[in-house]
């Protein structure tokens, strides 16, 4: 067994390449989809929660307090295509692929092979839940640097007392 395995740690992925968080600042492969959350390009006031699922390609884009995207209708709206390219940035084009169960391997080629397939819209119910993850992850940024550990990130309860 590895050190990391048998260390009560998890292995940190870093991303594949740096990205900007101004437009696509959550972008999560998570729950079967590609999903995250994406800044309106005409509304610094409006998020857009964008899902595509792995396998099917239905895509579903809406807003925070879940109104339709108006450009997801028949096909992915920028939204959308905003977010894959965020996801290949993160995780690399190979990983998404996989992830989404795509042919091709790099960005361009994972958006053709979706769009091929002619994906459906499709359900918007696991918005709110990204939307929450999301706000999640931004409280952690204000809070102060510490060492300490945090009580709502310890999934095990300790064994033994620290001394």
């Amino acid at each position: 067994m590895s050190g990391w395995e048998s260390s009560s740690t998890a292995r940190v992925l870093w991303p594949a390449r740096p990205r900007k968080l101004a437009k696509v600042p959550f972008v999560e492969l998570a729950d079967g989809r590609l999903q995250g959350v994406v800044s309106s390009g005409s509304d610094v006031e409006r998020v857009y929660v964008s899902s595509v699922a792995a396998g099917t390609f239905a895509f579903s884009c809406s807003t925070n307090n879940n109104r339709p995207c108006g450009g997801a209708r028949g096909g992915f709206c920028n939204h959308i295509l905003g977010l894959i390219g965020e996801a290949v940035l993160q995780y690399g084009a190979e990983r998404v692929a996989r992830y989404l169960r795509v042919e091709g391997v790099d960005g361009g080629a994972i958006v053709a092979a979706m769009q091929a397939s002619g994906p459906s819209q499709g359900d918007s119910a696991a918005a709110a839940q990204v939307f929450s993850r999301f706000l999640r992850h931004l409280a952690y940024l204000e809070l102060a640097p510490t060492t300490a550990p945090l009580p709502e990130m310890q999934w095990f309860p300790p064994t033994r007392a620290v001394v």
